[in-house]
């Protein structure tokens, strides 16, 4: 029987949790014959979503909060994988942008690969002109340097086996950066993530997912600023990545 941890990073969603989030997480998976669980992972928020997750944990069987120290996004994710008790894990988005009930066209494909991600192909219903426009530069640049074969890097809907999980997230370069981390850092993780796997010879299926953009958090910065740091850090990111392929650094440790 399929086991699947859902992993949901948390930093400042107070208005996503007031929206109903997590009602529709649970409306869609206490109907299911498959076994779940939702591992909700704090990343030391300051505002009151700590305590709306964890109000609504204790209310709904399934559901447990981790609260971590602030670290970023790939911190929250880790350490929800890291809490995860299945074989196999998803992490999603707390604001649904990409609603749960997209498992359902993941299924067919965990038994055959070890990696299942989201693509939001073109139209990005949602998204501001900015980020529409940035987009299809972004896959250029990326598509070009590494990872031709993935259409989506950065679509916050992914499935691991939980044990090559374990295998490539504490290899990340993020955790490498000891300096202090400051407000919601997501940065390009999901590109050297995807790299990784793909060198390692870990199988990944991309599977097209219904998106809209659904963020209503007003606590993580404006969203031009946030994407225009976002960009440069995934730009950074991918020439960082290819040099160290080129370095030879990404090669597994036997």
């Amino acid at each position: 029987m399929t086991e699947i941890s859902i992993v949901i990073p948390c930093y400042n969603e107070e208005n996503n949790l007031k929206r109903g989030v997590l009602n529709e997480v649970y409306d869609y998976l206490k109907d299911q014959k498959f076994k779940w669980e939702v591992i909700i992972a704090n990343d030391e928020s300051t505002d009151n979503s700590l305590k709306l997750a964890t109000q609504f944990a204790a209310d709904h069987k399934g559901f447990r909060v981790i609260d971590l120290p602030h670290g970023g996004k790939p911190s929250a994710v880790w350490g929800g994988i890291q809490n995860a008790k299945f074989s196999r894990i998803l992490f999603t988005d707390m604001d649904q942008s990409t609603p749960i009930n997209q498992i359902d066209k993941f299924l067919p494909y965990f038994d055959n690969f070890d990696i299942v991600i989201g693509s939001r192909g073109l139209s990005r219903e949602g998204n501001s002109l900015l980020r529409r426009i940035g987009g299809p530069v972004f896959l250029f640049f990326r598509k070009f340097f590494i990872l031709p074969s993935i259409n989506d890097t950065q679509c916050g809907f992914k499935s691991f086996r939980t044990s090559v999980a374990k295998d490539l997230f504490p290899n990340l370069q993020f955790f490498k950066d000891t300096s202090a981390k400051k407000g919601w850092r997501v940065s390009a993780f999901d590109v050297e993530l995807l790299f990784m796997a793909q060198k390692w010879g870990y199988s990944i299926k991309e599977i097209v997912v219904n998106w809209r953009n659904e963020d209503t958090s007003t606590t993580k910065g404006d969203d031009s600023s946030r994407y225009q740091k976002e960009s440069l850090q995934m730009i950074q990111e991918i020439i960082r990545i290819k040099k160290n392929d080129l370095k030879g650094l990404y090669a597994k440790k036997k």
